[in-house]
């Protein structure tokens, strides 16, 4: 049987190693007159795009021949990039991918138009996943809901390529080094002393300069102060770089430089925005720890990433009385050199109130360079992986799931001191699990990520595509803790959405007193093993088949009702509600029989090290009460002993067990010791 085993897989690797890139007649198929296919270049794995004068106007490549990435499910995510030679996107095609939510989710028309966004955005602008916002100082594109790890991994993987390429043929695009403010520069500097030495720069608007700006445009004479008090200041800003010490310890107190230096990474630059008079820094509107909607940082004509660090800003005495103070952070990995010229835009803008569908934007520009004695010389810098983002913005959520995940932990490891009330605790748990951990924080595991890390394991590609969704992942790392301390049922039995979507329906079910299926357990025992098959044929087909794949993952239900929350076209959505109904009547019917996931953990169960529900030796004989409550049928009638593979952990006969009211055992042991008691004072008279 082993040699069958070798033999066929050798044939899936001999297969699944098949990765050729488009032929020439292929590529063409992507060109339009009068666009004309060059050769391909000998060097870097792309080809180039010509005019018809034979001119080179841009280049076009795949993204799997010079980044491979696994999307999501842990599939190929090939894409095919055409860049021009300023570094700007022609455009964006999908030729390969396999993530679940495009393929049998919400489709693949969001992720087409996911990515035509991409079309005429410069590669040098600092393009980012997120709300867009038209007075936004940043290159953003909207990301698809329910779709964001996905989506990311496709932006990474386009700008990755795209860098590449720019880096070996396009000039001045790709991002380059820069140099890093000297930490050991300390000077005792005035605020004066600042102005006077262009470390801090100043920027006075008057309202007359202000009325000037919208001179010719509808919106002009709008502002009634501009025009009464013309020589008033409308806008006094200061700007200043606290990467640099001299600047820094002169104008901020300790504790706010101790919150700057221990908030910020190396290759983050704080600057300090001042500022007095009519004019705003951020509007009204402006989200904390968000990009700034009225502020644009450019350099070399490109715009720069910039973002609130959101610190409070505490000023030495000696500063003066400033009405608005923040400190913004800039990444120097996407390009900005604080030793070179740079451009602070301060955006002033008339309009877009009920009278008026459009704004009329007009900016407010100073110029920033500093002395180069400040600066250490460039030196290269590691860039910090694109996953790196969805740990760093989803820091509550993660530390508030790690918190309940250990807190679940103690509570199971200490059981005895939950078992009182326990329906409301765990209830309460249930609820929590299926509204955070599910619904809001997109929490529920399934077997995509098992057969995506099957995949990657097979091709030899990266588990980075796990890093992109740190939720799922903790959760993961949870399940496999669980797995070799208590067995499978302490996922499926309290951090399972969908199962605790079923158990709540089964609750529902009893509350409006709907007869209840009981299989017999020469049935049950036979259905248990209904799951283990359809992981084998999942696994095989995975394998074998993986275009199959994503059509036969649907029957697991679990997209459709916690990661799409019944968004979906009806076959989906009455699938998955069939399920939640049936268990009204049969408890938890496909977490029992169907579940492959539930199979797969029952498998990883076997790592269990600890036999920890309690038991006695009378339990199964000659007391069956534990196995007649137990709704999972879980525990052995014979001898009582608890099924581990197929217990879900719900702590309903460990209450059985230790309450005198319920354990029959316990119940005739007090029985007997009572009559025991009266025997013996009807005897001593």
């Amino acid at each position: 049987m082993s040699y069958i085993y070798k033999f066929f897989f050798l044939i899936f690797l001999l297969f699944t190693q098949i990765n050729a890139s488009m032929t020439e007649d292929q590529m063409k198929e992507f060109i339009f007159a009068p666009m004309e296919l060059g050769a391909k270049d000998e060097s870097l794995p792309i080809w180039p795009i010509l005019n018809s004068g034979g001119g080179l106007v841009g280049y076009i490549f795949e993204s799997d021949d010079l980044v491979p990435t696994s999307g999501f499910s842990g599939g190929k995510m090939n894409l095919l990039i055409s860049i021009d030679l300023e570094g700007n996107f022609i455009d964006v095609l999908v030729l390969e991918q396999s993530e679940p939510v495009f393929v049998g989710g919400i489709g693949i028309i969001p992720f087409n138009e996911f990515l035509r966004q991409y079309r005429g955005k410069s590669l040098a602008s600092n393009i980012k996943v997120g709300r867009t916002d038209s007075a936004s100082a940043n290159t953003q594109i909207d990301n698809i809901t329910k779709a964001t790890a996905s989506v990311k991994i496709a932006n990474e993987t386009i700008l990755a390529s795209a860098i590449q390429v720019a880096r070996e043929r396009l000039s001045g695009v790709a991002p380059k080094t820069i140099s890093y403010p000297k930490k050991d520069l300390h000077e005792k500097l005035s605020w004066q002393q600042l102005l006077d030495n262009g470390l801090v720069k100043h920027l006075r608007v008057k309202n007359s300069e202000l009325e000037e700006l919208f001179k010719g445009t509808e919106f002009a004479g709008d502002d009634k102060i501009a025009i009464e008090q013309p020589n008033e200041v409308y806008a006094d800003i200061w700007i200043a770089d606290l990467g640099l010490p001299s600047i820094s310890e002169n104008i901020l107190t300790k504790k706010t430089l101790a919150d700057i230096t221990h908030q910020l990474k190396e290759v983050e630059e704080p600057i300090l925005i001042l500022a007095n008079g009519r004019h705003k820094i951020v509007s009204d509107t402006f989200v904390r720890n968000s990009t700034p909607d009225l502020l644009e940082i450019r350099q070399d004509d490109y715009p720069i990433n910039l973002r609130d660090g959101d610190f409070e800003v505490e000023l030495l005495k000696t500063i003066p009385k400033m009405e608005q103070a923040m400190i913004f952070q800039v990444d120097t990995r996407f390009g900005f050199d604080p030793s070179s010229k740079w451009t602070l835009k301060a955006k002033t803008f008339r309009g877009g109130n009920h009278l008026y569908e459009t704004k009329e934007i007009r900016d407010l520009e100073i110029d920033i360079e500093l002395e180069k004695k400040y600066f250490k010389a460039p030196q290269e810098k590691d860039t910090t992986p694109a996953w790196v983002s969805s740990w760093t913005n989803q820091a509550f959520n993660l530390s508030l799931l790690t918190l309940f995940i250990v807190v679940l932990f103690y509570s199971l490891y200490k059981y005895k001191s939950i078992i009182n009330n326990l329906k409301s605790k765990r209830t309460i748990i249930l609820i929590f699990t299926l509204f955070f951990i599910g619904w809001y924080g997109q929490g529920q595991l399934s077997m995509v990520t098992v057969l995506g890390f099957l995949k990657s394991i097979i091709h030899g590609q990266s588990l980075s595509f796990l890093l992109f969704d740190p939720f799922s992942l903790i959760l993961w790392v949870a399940v496999i803790l669980s797995l070799v301390i208590w067995g499978r049922g302490t996922f499926c039995g309290w951090l399972c959405p969908y199962g605790v979507l079923q158990e709540l329906s089964h609750k529902l079910g009893t509350i409006l007193d709907l007869p209840q299926i009981k299989v017999p357990a020469k049935i049950n025992d036979k259905l248990i093993y209904l799951k283990y098959v359809i992981l084998a044929v999942l696994c095989f087909v995975a394998l074998f088949a993986p275009s199959v794949t994503d059509y036969l993952i649907e029957i697991e239900p679990f997209k459709t009702s916690i990661t799409l929350v019944f968004d979906r076209s009806w076959p989906y959505v009455l699938y998955a509600l069939s399920w939640i109904a049936l268990s009204m009547v049969l408890f938890k019917g496909f977490c029992r029989f169907i579940c492959p996931l539930g199979a797969f953990l029952s498998l990883g169960g076997k790592l269990r090290i600890f036999d920890w529900l309690p038991r006695r030796k009378e339990c199964g004989n000659p007391c069956n009460h534990c196995h007649v409550s137990c709704n999972y049928e879980a525990i052995d009638k014979k001898d009582g002993h608890i099924k581990y593979d197929e217990c879900f952990q719900c702590l309903d006969c460990v209450e059985i067990h230790h309450d005198k009211t319920l354990c029959k055992i316990l119940i005739k042991a007090e029985k007997t010791y009572y009559e025991k008691m009266n025997k013996e004072r009807k005897n001593n008279g």
